[in-house]
């Protein structure tokens, strides 16, 4: 039976095809007009003279051999961006005289097309001013660029292209619809605090699908950001087909919300390695629903103190960002067919100001081991003043909290052969009505210490 996701996904398809096929295209190679493209020369007043001359349907093309350095450049309705050379940011601050604006940026730039053989260098480590051997990451210096900030921007297509080193958010795309990411290498450090892979914000219509990411923050987050209200909730995206590997979440929801997120799909996804696997993290006023996990597989493990996330599992929260925030709702979620390793829990839970509704996790198999350095027992409420940031707490299998009607179906809890003393039940519920459970397999981590299931 087709579900009304995948029919959505088809919809999806049917308005971004148009966007990808092959047309006779006039070719504007920037070298014509004078960048020099050798590593070291600021290219950026000539190949923006190239993106100013090219007409509707024309492509401006960075040619293989080519290692241009660039500060800011604008991109116009109807072009194709094509690098197939390298395009290399400048990691002087006074090339950059717009400070808030990506390496490349549209406004309201419709039909427009990045794609290439080549390369996209942010320059990370240039941008950086020092590494904390405690924190384990880099401190930024005071300026470091977006890579590529799309705003407002309709019937979008990027493709093929390798982006690497970002010294902050990746693909940042603000107001967008119709939109398709397809075949991206996303290739950040792992050590880099901010430099998300793929990030939508109050963007509709989007697919992003045959991509590979590795950065050290969210790898595929999807937002609804404070100020951008105009542009109106994030929905209708599908996510499928990615390898992913951060220091933060995988397939993440969050945590700015100031707005509606819904019909959402995420699926066949491999998460290679993260602090969280699967996560919604609400902490503003916006609600989230009608999103669907399935089909993944995930590792998640403890990292160093200063990256949010605690090797949960799969992480659905609703806590006010301050005690005087109106935090919204958590509320028809299903997770199926997903399975992973992890170091902490399965985590679904509300506060007392939003209570989380109507989760379904069907075969999702977990299993959890210690095989870090780092301590655990501890859940990381980040970011919130209204509760502690980082709470103690033992390490149960499936751990529900404020929440009303979750249903478990046919899932699994496996534990490593040897569990650490603050690993304990199975099913840890509090303060939870309409909890179902068929076919529930899985002990206590310690049987001869507890029961498997716990609820009060």
């Amino acid at each position: 039976m087709i579900d009304r996701r995948t029919l959505l996904a088809a919809g999806m398809m049917a308005v971004i095809a148009p966007a990808r096929r092959a047309t006779s295209k006039h070719i504007l190679d920037v070298h014509a007009f004078g960048a020099v493209g050798d590593g070291s020369t600021l290219d950026t007043a000539a190949i923006q003279h190239a993106i100013n001359a090219a007409a509707p349907g024309s492509c401006v093309l960075i040619a293989k051999g080519r290692r241009c350095v660039i500060g800011p450049i604008t991109l116009r309705s109807g072009i194709e961006l094509r690098v197939d050379g390298t395009l290399l940011a400048s990691t002087r601050p006074e090339d950059y005289s717009d400070r808030a604006a990506g390496l490349i940026h549209a406004d309201g730039a419709d039909g427009l097309v990045l794609s290439g053989s080549g390369t996209i260098d942010g320059c990370s480590p240039d941008f950086m001013e020092r590494y904390d051997p405690e924190g384990e990451w880099y401190v930024p210096k005071a300026f470091r660029p977006r890579l590529i900030v799309l705003e407002n921007c309709a019937d979008l297509t990027i493709r093929d292209l390798h982006l690497r080193h970002a010294p902050s958010w990746t693909v940042h795309l603000l107001g967008c619809r119709r939109v398709l990411i397809e075949q991206l290498h996303i290739d950040n450090q792992l050590d880099v605090p901010n430099c998300d892979g793929i990030d939508p914000d109050h963007c509709q219509n989007v697919e992003i699908r045959n991509c590979r990411i590795r950065c050290g923050d969210d790898a595929i987050v999807i937002k609804a950001t404070r100020g951008n209200e105009r542009y109106g909730p994030s929905h209708n995206i599908h996510v499928h087909d990615c390898v992913l590997e951060t220091q933060d979440s995988g397939l993440k929801i969050g945590t700015e919300t100031v707005q509606d997120v819904h019909d959402v799909l995420f699926e066949r996804c491999t998460i290679l390695d993260a602090g969280r696997g699967l996560c919604i993290q609400l902490r503003d006023e916006g609600n989230v629903f009608n999103i669907v996990f399935r089909d993944i597989r995930f590792a998640a493990r403890y990292f160093s103190s200063p990256w949010w996330g605690r090797g949960e599992g799969i992480s659905f929260t609703a806590i006010p960002r301050t005690p005087e925030t109106r935090v919204g709702a958590i509320h028809h979620i299903t997770v199926e067919r997903v399975t992973g390793r992890a170091e902490n829990s399965v985590r679904i839970e509300g506060s007392v100001q939003s209570r989380l509704h109507h989760v379904t996790l069907t075969d999702v198999a977990m299993t959890l081991g210690r095989w870090t350095r780092y301590s655990g027992g501890i859940y990381d409420n980040r970011p919130t003043s209204a509760v502690p940031a980082l709470e103690p707490h033992d390490t149960p299998g499936f751990h529900i909290r404020h929440a009303d009607l979750i249903t478990l179906v046919g899932c699994r809890l496996s534990w490593d052969a040897t569990s650490p003393s603050q690993f304990s039940r199975a099913i840890e519920a509090v303060d939870v009505t309409g909890l179902a459970t068929t076919g529930f397999v899985g002990t206590a981590a310690h049987p001869n210490r507890q029961k498997a299931i716990m609820l009060r």
